[in-house]
């Protein structure tokens, strides 16, 4: 506890994809609270023709209310 899942567009290296990673357990260990060997971060890259589909219409758009960042776009 806790677990994030970071959705994007492919393209990034794995080094920047760790560094992110590891900034963001980091916040979450400082800001929760917790020890950061019990954060786990996933990353997913999600092609730019699927993200409607697979992100926002599945968990974005539905999950409105738990979101504490909205995103500053739409797929409408």
């Amino acid at each position: 506890m806790p677990h994030v899942e970071i959705k994007c567009y492919p393209g990034r290296t794995e080094e920047v994809k760790t560094k992110c990673a590891e900034e963001v357990a980091k916040a979450i260990s400082e800001t929760m609270g917790c020890d950061i060997s019990s954060v786990s971060i996933a990353i997913k890259e999600i092609e730019k023709d699927d993200w409607k589909s697979k992100v926002w219409d599945t968990q974005i758009a539905p999950e409105k209310d738990s979101l504490y960042k909205k995103p500053g776009y739409t797929c409408d």
